[in-house]
């Protein structure tokens, strides 16, 4: 146990999915040669001038309707400056005293219990360049990122764990790749995360110092890192010394973070409003249209499926983990009506050949062959393990799966007296569980129903097989 509480507030940066950069036309496409998507604005030289890029403003005013922020009808982009190899005009075009949107939330889920995040705002920035480290002996920077749209989504400090802030972390990861504006990668760094992270004594209204970890690209990272430094700064203040605010990285494979160098308040980065840029006006009605054009959200999304569907929560979080996943799922159901027989199908057989990148999903099959495959063992023309057998045998091409079944010759055996006689001969070769079946443990029929199925090779009707078998059972008995 400890005396203290963490303080936590998150900021994320999110790439937004357009084909060029902010405030000039050069492409955004990741992977290419370094400094390459180059020009004379994302460069800084002189005379150059910014126009600001109409499809980012549109992602970025989606992504805070679907933050519940309200949306600012006039804001100003403003310079930050700072001095870094990554960045060639020695300022960062952002928004600072009058951003697009504030005042939003984000409903979060920790171990079942709910929680309501507050967010502070959300805004537009350029990114800047990357450097890379170790390059010949040397350090390099790569320019290709420099002006790459972005929106900062700087959170409240309402977090008070390390598990709350990954909740937190997937959750907004979830609303930003199923409205379209952001692809998720954090490898790739398009979805980055900082912490800022204080403790304070149990029952304190005021902060204590805040620290930053900068850049952590992974769920499992910010918790540990989280861990780590509220590790640390117990530590120092048990032992009578005081934080420093001050910005750290994460050593994960020491697991603790460590100084980058001293935090720098808003009035360090000397903002002032960008003089080559004009206000930035959102026109309501423009507002109203992309707040209408909303998309369900995966939150909405798992409520629909437990409580309309029947799924369960796990089932429904499943399903919800990806919006091409779900929207296979929401296809098949469009042609067969067993949304719980669709998703135990979706879970066991078609997840396991789901190959995802970002927003882009492979599937080895198609809504209509699974929903085909469903209506025939519905119909009882095969049984759940010759679909099986079926579905193997139809991933990666074009056959129905009533063509793999005609091929095959595979029917489901329903006819009633050759299935007597199979049940008959393993209740004669089963006389203890009969004793115990009819001893009054009547589960034991699911025992006698696995060994027909055996002995037919999966062919047999399981249903008829069951109603026989309890005939016989019972009968016996009497």
């Amino acid at each position: 146990m400890t005396q203290y509480e963490p303080v936590i507030g998150l900021e994320v940066h999110a790439q937004l999915l357009t084909k060029s950069k902010l405030f000039c036309r050069c492409s955004v496409q990741f992977g290419q040669e370094p400094n390459r998507r180059v020009c004379p604005v994302c460069l800084g030289w002189p005379g150059a001038l910014p126009m600001a890029n109409r499809e980012a403003v549109r992602l970025a005013v989606r992504t805070a309707l679907a933050l519940n922020c309200r949306i600012v009808e006039r804001s100003i982009f403003a310079r930050k400056q700072y001095f870094y190899p990554d960045l060639p005009k020695g300022y960062q075009i952002s928004q600072y005293e009058q951003p697009f949107s504030e005042a939003g939330f984000l409903d979060i889920d920790v171990d079942g219990s709910p929680k309501r995040a507050g967010i502070t705002r959300v805004h537009m920035e350029e990114d800047a360049g990357k450097n890379l480290h170790g390059i010949g002996g040397n350090s390099v920077v790569d320019l290709n990122r420099a002006g790459t749209p972005l929106v900062e989504i700087v959170g409240d400090p309402d977090l008070c764990s390390s598990a709350e802030a990954a909740a937190y972390l997937r959750a907004l990861r979830d609303v930003l790749i199923f409205i379209g504006v952001n692809d998720g990668n954090l490898e790739e760094g398009s979805f980055r995360c900082d912490a800022n992270v204080s403790i304070r004594p149990k029952g304190q209204e005021q902060f204590g110092t805040r620290v930053e970890l900068k850049n952590i690209n992974s769920f499992r990272f910010v918790q540990r890192a989280i861990d780590a430094e509220v590790a640390r700064q117990t530590a120092i203040l048990d032992s009578g010394g005081r934080v420093v605010q001050e910005t750290r990285s994460y050593d994960p494979d020491r697991n603790v973070t460590k100084s980058l160098r001293s935090k720098a308040d808003a009035h360090d980065y000397r903002y002032f409003p960008d003089p080559d840029l004009p206000p930035l006006v959102i026109d309501s009605a423009w507002v109203d249209q992309e707040r209408a054009g909303l998309p369900e959200l995966p939150a909405q999304k798992r409520d629909r499926y437990a409580g309309e569907l029947g799924l369960t929560p796990a089932a429904a979080q499943t399903l919800t983990s990806h919006p091409a996943v779900a929207s296979f799922f929401e296809q098949v159901l469009q042609l067969v009506d067993s949304p719980v027989k669709a998703a135990n199908w979706m879970q066991t057989e078609v997840l396991r050949g789901v190959k995802t990148h970002g927003l882009d999903a492979q599937f080895s099959v198609t809504p209509a062959q699974v929903a085909e495959l469903l209506q025939l063992v519905e119909r009882g023309d095969i049984s759940g393990k010759q679909a099986k057998e079926v579905y193997a045998a139809m991933e990666g091409t074009e056959r129905t799966a009533s063509q793999i079944v005609e091929e095959r010759g595979m029917k489901v055996v329903s006819d009633e007296g050759a299935l007597r006689a199979l049940c008959q001969q393993v209740i004669d070769q089963n006389p203890k569980g009969v004793e115990t079946y009819r001893s009054g443990k009547t589960g034991t029929l699911g025992f006698f129903v696995g060994q027909v199925m055996k002995l037919s090779k999966g062919s047999a009707n399981p249903k008829l097989v069951s109603e026989l078998l309890q005939s016989l059972l019972d009968g016996g008995a009497s």
